[in-house]
This record gives C-alpha cells, sequence and structure tokens, in this order.
C-alpha cells in the first residue's frame, strides 16, 4: 500500500529563519559595497533561491556581482544567520503526529540542502525526515517546481497521496504543476492572501492543524 507523504518548506514552515536571513542579506549587499537601507522592506526575501533575491536587490545589471553576493551569504551564514534560526512552536509535536500515522515526511527547500540539513541536526529535528532536499551549489533544483519533480522521481512518490506545506506562493505553485496538493502554513511569512492568490488548497493556522488538513487532500489510503 502507497504511504502518504508530505513535503515541507523550510523557512517561514518548519523554522522562523527570516530575522537571520534578512541580517545575513544585509551583511552581503554591504560587503560588496550596495548596502541596503535599514527602511528598505525585505520580508519578500524569505522563500525564492538566493540567485533571484540577489539579482532583484541589485537590479539584475552584474551577474558577476549577484554570484559574488550569493557566495557571501553562504559562507557567512553560519555566523550571522544560522544563530537566529529556530523551530516554530509546536512543529516536532506536528511532525511526531504525521509520522505516528503513518505518513513519509521530507523537506523541499531553496536553501542549499547541506545547509538545512546543518539547521535541522542543530535544532535536532533532522531524524524527522526520511531525507532533505534542496538546492545544490550551481543553482541546480533551487526552484519548488523542479526541486518536487525531482523528489518525486527520486522516491517513487505517487503525487495523489502527496501533500506540499510551505508558507509563500512559491510552495504552492510547485506543487500544483507536479499535481501534488498543497497546504499554506499562515504562520509563516506569505499570509492569507498571498495563499488565496496562490490557489493553495488549504490553510493551516497552526502545525497542530495539518495533519488532519493532510489526510483530507490525499488519497489514502
Amino acid at each position: 500500500m502507497t504511504q502518504p507523504t508530505a513535503l515541507f518548506d523550510l523557512d517561514g514552515t518548519l523554522v522562523e529563519s527570516g530575522p537571520g536571513i534578512i541580517a545575513n542579506i544585509r551583511h552581503a549587499m554591504h560587503t560588496i559595497g550596495r548596502p541596503l537601507d535599514e527602511a528598505h522592506e525585505l520580508n519578500w526575501v524569505i522563500g525564492p533561491p538566493l540567485r533571484d533575491i540577489f539579482a532583484r536587490l541589485l537590479n539584475g545589471d552584474d551577474p558577476a556581482l549577484v554570484e559574488q553576493a550569493a557566495n557571501l551569504y553562504r559562507d557567512t551564514y553560519d555566523s550571522v544567520g544560522l544563530l537566529a534560526t529556530a523551530l516554530y512552536p509546536d512543529v516536532l509535536t506536528a511532525l511526531d503526529a504525521f509520522r505516528a500515522a503513518g505518513w513519509r515526511l521530507f523537506v523541499a527547500t531553496s536553501k542549499p540542502a547541506k545547509l538545512a540539513r546543518r539547521i535541522l541536526t542543530r535544532l535536532e529535528a533532522a531524524d524527522r525526515f526520511e531525507a532533505i532536499y534542496g538546492s545544490v551549489d550551481d543553482g541546480a533544483l533551487s526552484h519548488k517546481p523542479e526541486l518536487i519533480g525531482y523528489i518525486i522521481d527520486a522516491q517513487g512518490l505517487d503525487a495523489k497521496h502527496t501533500v506540499m506545506i510551505g508558507d509563500r506562493s512559491f510552495d504552492i505553485a510547485g506543487a500544483h504543476a507536479n499535481g501534488v496538493r498543497a497546504i499554506g502554513a499562515l504562520w509563516g511569512y506569505g499570509g492569507l492572501a498571498e495563499m488565496d492568490q496562490a490557489g493553495a488548497d488549504a490553510v493551516a493556522e497552526q502545525p497542530g492543524g495539518l495533519l488532519p488538513l493532510a489526510s483530507g487532500l490525499v488519497r489514502w489510503p
């Protein structure tokens, strides 16, 4: 019998990483000589691929500078961003409830996979997942449609028995591109309006509400 499967976004879904990400973005931009005004609103940077973020901040006019900023971000994340990252309340309890109900769990993040592993290992949550998937050094798998498709193929998943859980429109769109239903995590950075516009199949206000919603979306058994 095919087991139901849940794919979890990382930033804004499992972990509250906004303060660390924003601090590290500012640090990278300052280091390359393009500092951001303190009034510059940056919540939008939580979720998109890193190169896309810096391309937007730098107006896409210098690919080499985009790459330099992205590399600086990666090199300094452990000392600037990682320590400001924490699990959302009740996330571990929700993950344990999924596992007790027979679900397979995976992480699907635009972050580099090796960084996602470090974050979840530090927070003692990595062992809740069969595998942690994310982008690789050359930028491949940084967009959710290709990443989710890759996970489905790699794990032999059935899209009908799979649900994606995330807080941004990228998560919803990536799931739907692969025939997977998606739940919006309202405690993250996207909000209800973004989830509605993206066409989320359901929304959860707290991690504890995820399992009943996910069970209603997958056709299993």
